[in-house]
């Protein structure tokens, strides 16, 4: 179960980072190429409106961002000042590791419920009315985004629904850590899906610049068959 919202995180974080870039590239393009005085093609750049392509990027990054918070805990991306924590012993530090992750989780735990408090009286309550064919009586509409006149009760929803991931993920973290001591660790020099050769032997740093010649410099030591 942890395998597919592991890859459902990974995957809905992909997707709104390549629709930002597309929407953007697509707006950019559009506003370049309706100044150029080609007939036909101009009239139709001109006919066509991407204003909202700025608010719908907004709001993709906005929702990007909590969801890619949840990721950078889980695999242990986000920087941390542990310089005082790594100098204690094994038994302090077990617990003040403990104590941090539990008030990450603490902190986003609250950030969720009071996020889901603001989402359903902005809007959310009474589209929930209004699905149910309740009365709605005097519950608030909620407002509406200027260009894609969207709820914003469905943009306020990453606030929820991704403090929620975020503070599963601390508590996942702490759980592992309470079994077996381990961190996760990410490494920033390592890019996914290139494998990493071996370093060179102590003294063949250089051997690809090597030319066997005497036309370049070259180590002097003895070699095999050389006399002693």
């Amino acid at each position: 179960m942890l395998k597919i919202l592991d890859r459902l995180e990974e995957t809905f974080v992909i997707l709104l980072m390549a629709g930002a870039t597309l929407v953007t590239f697509v707006a950019v393009i559009r506003r370049y190429m309706a100044g150029l005085a080609i007939p036909g093609v101009q009239d139709w750049l001109l006919s066509l409106d991407l204003s909202w392509a700025q608010e719908l990027t907004v709001n993709m990054f906005v929702w990007m961002a909590f969801f890619s918070a949840a990721y950078g805990v889980r695999i242990g991306i986000h920087v941390g000042v542990d310089v005082l924590v790594n100098r204690l012993n094994d038994r302090n530090r077990f617990r003040m590791v403990i104590v941090g992750l539990l008030a990450g989780a603490l902190f986003t735990g609250l950030i969720s419920v009071l996020g889901t408090k603001f989402v359903w009286e902005n809007g959310a309550h009474y589209a929930w009315l209004t699905w149910r064919h309740l009365d709605t009586g005097d519950i608030y509409e909620g407002p509406t985004t200027p260009d894609l006149e969207w709820p914003t009760w469905k943009v306020y929803l990453a606030i929820p629904l991704g403090g929620a991931l975020i503070c599963f993920r601390f508590l996942q973290v702490a759980y592992n850590f309470y079994r077996t001591g381990n961190l996760p660790h990410h490494d920033h020099g390592h890019v996914e899906g290139i494998e990493e050769e071996a370093p060179p032997a102590p003294g063949e740093e250089d051997l690809i610049y090597r030319m066997d010649d005497d036309l370049h410099p070259r180590d002097l030591g003895k070699h095999e068959g050389d006399e002693r």
